[in-house]
């Protein structure tokens, strides 16, 4: 199985490395491997150290973390030979970093086949005058981005964060804004639900403030689709949608699956495997924020997209 990778971006001092520390003390049953410049930063609780080695801790968690030492391709062709393999790479750049720059790195042919590109989360100290965006680097950091997380906000004044949203939505930036309190980020938007488990609704049970304001939504068909009925489907789903990730096989290209992500507002085809016998021929998976796209809507819609006969 691919390993997906997330990629945190921001300025220095935005708060990078404290979204780092709260995806890793709060993984949740995930092997979550963190790339880091500086292990310093890194406040790992210490009774969930289980142990370090060749530039690795390893937590009581199933987590690991290491430094960037050198070429971040080699390091990411070691975690990927780990055993057990992680499910996830977390990547923290450099507060200097222009994170375009790494992004091509990570179209190398072989780790993108191992370890794809999932998510670009920029992180932004909510308190930033919103003239800083005129900053040519930030501008690259949020070009690239996926999601942007306000951080600092008990820090801030309280009109910080609406200030900083309307200066993101000036910009263009085709990306789901969201606050992060204490480094917690919705996980449904950092690691989407796997195809194939997917739940209907949202999963019961208690949810941390942060959780609140998404829900996972699933749609699933055992007929092919129709990719122009599917692209005009998600032209109408698009400002409603956080996320969606998805496979299906289309009648244009029948017996192979599609590969489907939607983030940051950026849709995106790649070619898949062919069909698993007795697995639905179309999944995908939509995140939106709750309230606003209904399991009736999106059915609907995507109704249309079934090819008749």
């Amino acid at each position: 199985m691919p390993v997906p990778i997330l990629l945190v971006t921001g300025f220095l001092g935005a708060g990078k490395t404290t979204v780092v520390n709260h995806l890793l003390a709060h993984a949740e049953g995930r092997r979550i491997a963190a790339v880091v410049n500086d292990f310093g930063a890194i406040n790992i609780d210490a009774e969930l150290i289980a142990g370090a080695s060749d530039g690795v801790v390893s937590l009581a968690n199933g987590c690991i973390c290491c430094s960037l030492e050198g070429d971040l391709l080699r390091t990411l062709s070691t975690l990927l030979r780990r055993d057990p393999k992680p499910e996830y790479i977390v990547i923290e750049t450099s507060g200097v970093a222009d994170p375009s720059d790494i992004v091509r790195n990570l179209m190398d042919p072989v780790i993108l086949r191992e370890a794809p590109l999932e998510t670009v989360l920029c992180v932004m100290d909510a308190g930033t005058p919103p003239s800083a965006l005129d900053d040519a680097l930030v501008r690259a950091q949020l070009r690239v981005v996926d999601i942007v997380a306000l951080s600092k906000l008990d820090l801030a004044d309280e009109g910080a964060g609406a200030r900083m949203r309307e200066a993101i939505r000036v910009l263009r930036v085709p990306a789901v804004v969201v606050d992060a309190q204490h480094g917690e980020i919705p996980a449904a938007l950092l690691f989407p639900a796997t195809i194939d488990s997917a739940p209907a609704t949202r999963e019961p049970g208690p949810r941390r403030p942060a959780e609140e304001r998404f829900e996972t939504l699933s749609w699933t068909s055992d007929h092919p689709i129709s990719l122009p009925r599917l692209q005009q489907a998600i032209g109408r789903l698009a400002p409603k949608l956080a996320r969606a990730k998805g496979l299906f096989e289309t009648v244009e290209q029948p017996g192979r699956l599609t590969v489907f992500q939607f983030a940051g507002g950026r849709a995106t085809l790649a070619p898949g495997e062919a069909p698993t016998p007795g697995v639905p021929r179309s999944r995908i998976v939509f995140i939106a924020e709750l309230g606003v796209l209904s399991k009736a809507e999106l059915d609907g819609i995507l109704a249309e997209c079934v090819a008749s006969g």
